[in-house]
């Protein structure tokens, strides 16, 4: 095969495991009988794409080719096994056939990652378990980019996967979205699934650009794909809306050059203000359940930013008070660290920056860049422009995003200049 030729396939390959990565394996799940057995199946389809597309050219629709090889493939590893009667109705239900078309009907799709999403998130399983399961099944992602997403070791992730799928496989867990009585009790774990899947894609742990828009748009999709489900659900408008307005700055977020530009320097005019209407309708909505849900105040922090005309306009001392309200109810190392960066422009810079001091101990953000990165700017701020570099220095040594290293690289420059 000629060169251009396979870097072509390649290119192809990697973009349908992008796209379509979820689609197929959801697909495949559906025949497989265990989630083990479809994963194999269809990482075989696109390792089998790579040597097919080749010769017989890119098929035009590549996730409906890599959906039948894999589903092929999962009855064939069954079928040589000699255990298909007895490992086939592990996953299905009783409605469900092996004789299904394996074709891209988009409402089959949806349905198909909400079932696999669903199972991933069965209340069996613990809720970090859920999340980073459905992180590495249903987007792809691999074990390292799940790890960076949880701030843990990539040992002590791919050790967790593997009891999850697991248990999932001794509990005999059903592979259907679960009956109206028993969605509430999956839900808080289907709902910080999503928002995983959107903020991996909305700066991408690692790789050449600043963001996974496979990944964000996949994540809003899924957000709305929920609100269809359950349309009265207060948790599922609020995070829906925090993701609207969250991804209403997109354009605004790279200059001409592909460089990141923070908030403090966008242009607001980029903004899509369609999506900041529709999110804000969607936040007073989800802001009346009483206490309101951790999505709807992560909504109203955004929507804070979002109805400010400018940096400089930005009331601080309400995003501060959005945050006193999260640490209460729902704490986390990262909502600490976004508290403290609110206090630094909410207070001042050296009120931020003892806040943030106050974190170094904090073993979840021990290699979290973010941190260094906050540091350095208020650091900066304070003009204490030596101990502002060591801050960007180790915000770069930890940082694998090539936008973001860039961003720190010029402000490094800037500081030495």
């Amino acid at each position: 095969m000629p060169q251009a030729a396979s870097s072509e396939v390649a290119a192809a390959v990697a973009d349908a495991h992008r796209r379509e990565w979820a689609f197929v394996l959801a697909a495949t799940v559906r025949v497989a009988g265990d989630i083990d057995t479809a994963e194999e199946a269809v990482q075989d389809a696109y390792a089998s794409a790579l040597s097919t597309w080749g010769p017989r050219g890119i098929p035009k629709n590549p996730g409906a080719w890599l959906t039948v090889a894999a589903r092929r493939r999962a009855l064939d590893m069954h079928r040589r096994a000699a255990t298909a009667q007895r490992t086939l109705p592990k996953l299905l239900t009783p409605e469900e056939s092996l004789d299904d078309e394996p074709g891209r009907d988009s409402e089959d799709i949806s349905d198909d990652r909400l079932r696999l999403i669903f199972t991933c998130c069965h209340p069996a399983l613990a809720l970090d378990a859920q999340v980073a399961l459905t992180l590495r099944l249903l987007c792809g992602l691999s074990t390292g980019e799940v790890a960076r997403a949880f701030l843990l070791p990539e040992a002590t992730m791919a050790a967790r996967i593997t009891r999850a799928k697991k248990k999932i496989a001794a509990a005999h867990i059903p592979y259907r979205v679960p009956k109206a009585s028993e969605l509430r009790e999956r839900l808080d774990g289907v709902l910080a699934v999503v928002y995983l899947v959107y903020t991996t894609g909305h700066t991408a742990p690692s790789g050449a650009d600043l963001m996974r828009r496979d990944l964000a748009e996949r994540g809003l999709e899924l957000a709305r794909m929920l609100r269809v489900l359950l349309p009265a659900d207060r948790d599922v408008a609020g995070l829906l809306a925090l993701l609207m307005l969250t991804d209403a700055r997109r354009e605004a977020r790279l200059d001409e050059h592909r460089d990141l530009v923070l908030m403090e320097n966008q242009d607001r005019s980029k903004w899509d203000r369609q999506a900041i209407d529709e999110g804000v309708a969607l936040l007073r909505e989800a802001l009346a359940a009483r206490p309101p849900g951790r999505f709807a105040v992560m909504a109203a922090i955004a929507a804070v930013h979002d109805e400010s005309e400018s940096w400089s306009d930005t009331d601080w001392q309400e995003i501060l008070g959005l945050y006193d309200v999260l640490m209460e109810t729902w704490p986390s190392p990262v909502i600490q660290l976004n508290r403290a960066i609110a206090v630094g422009f909410a207070v001042g810079p050296a009120e931020g920056l003892a806040e943030l001091d106050a974190l170094g101990a904090e073993p979840q953000l021990a290699r979290y860049p973010y941190l260094a990165a906050a540091r350095a700017d208020f650091l900066t701020r304070l003009g204490r422009l030596g101990e502002a570099r060591v801050a960007f220095e180790e915000a770069l040594i930890l940082t694998d995003n090539d936008a973001e290293r860039r961003y720190l690289r010029t402000r490094l420059n800037e500081l030495a200049g």
